[in-house]
């Protein structure tokens, strides 16, 4: 009697190897030694990308990944890492150790509460965190030690009330916490955070018709809605429409 085979638990997916890494290898314009391995239908982060570990750009951003591994805390040149647009469901808690981070991009997956460590708020020399479109609640209090974050996405999220820890953030310029289901008779308080009325990040020739379209659509309806409230006296910042892509060189259509 022939046995089948055993069906494997291990997710399917692309397979990268070490020789696809290296051929993957970029340098930015400013000298940066970028591994680029988005839009490669990975379900697996790739073991053989550890002995590349001193890259300062890591973008794995549209792939299928469901979990990052610890050893991720390998890459202490890590300047920026995009992981947008996967399957996460959980940051590990190594993350915290990438002291030279500049960069998080963590938008469109499948994060909650739960899933974003304490040890984020390790990060202190975090610029940029980029949260929009998860299943986020609220934000652990730890992220209050972000002194350094400038820019904050929580868009499309499930916050009923922005998170206090945002008030300790004395060096944030731009923040969007749009489509989240936050009473309209319980406006936030962001009084001391600078704001300005606009943030677009990704050029309008990198995105797909869909988006595209989604983006003009969503522009128009906050162009609509601000000159309506031009008579209040304290604005909301509602930018960063589209998911914050770091080093959008060369980026192509995302999920």
């Amino acid at each position: 009697m022939v046995k089948g085979k055993k069906k494997s638990n291990e997710p399917s997916g692309r397979k990268i190897t070490l020789k696809m890494a290296k051929n993957a290898l970029k340098v930015t314009v400013d000298g940066k030694r970028r591994l680029d391995l988005s839009n490669m239908a990975i379900a697996t982060f790739p073991k053989c990308i550890l002995k590349l570990c001193d890259v300062e750009e890591l973008d794995l951003s549209r792939n299928l990944l469901k979990k990052i591994p610890d050893t991720i805390d390998k890459f202490v040149n890590l300047r920026s890492l995009d992981l947008h647009s996967n399957h996460l469901e959980q940051v590990p808690a190594a993350i915290g150790r990438l002291h030279n981070l500049h960069s998080l991009n963590l938008c469109n997956n499948h994060l909650t509460t739960s899933g974003l460590p304490h040890e984020l708020g390790l990060l202190r020399n975090l610029r940029i965190l980029n949260l929009g479109m998860n299943r986020i609640e609220t934000l652990p209090p730890p992220v209050a030690g972000l002194k350094e974050l400038q820019e904050l996405g929580l868009f499309n999220n499930l916050l009923t009330h922005l998170p206090k820890c945002i008030q300790n953030l004395p060096k944030l310029q731009r923040l969007n916490f749009k489509a989240n289901p936050i009473p309209p008779d319980e406006p936030p308080e962001v009084d001391r955070i600078q704001r300005v009325e606009c943030l677009y990040l990704v050029r309008e020739d990198c995105l797909c018709t869909d988006c595209l379209k989604r983006c003009k659509e969503e522009r128009e309806k906050l162009d609509s809605r601000m000159s309506t409230a031009s008579t209040l006296k304290k604005s909301i910042f509602a930018g960063l429409i589209t998911p914050n892509s770091v080093a959008q060189e060369n980026q192509a259509i995302w999920r």
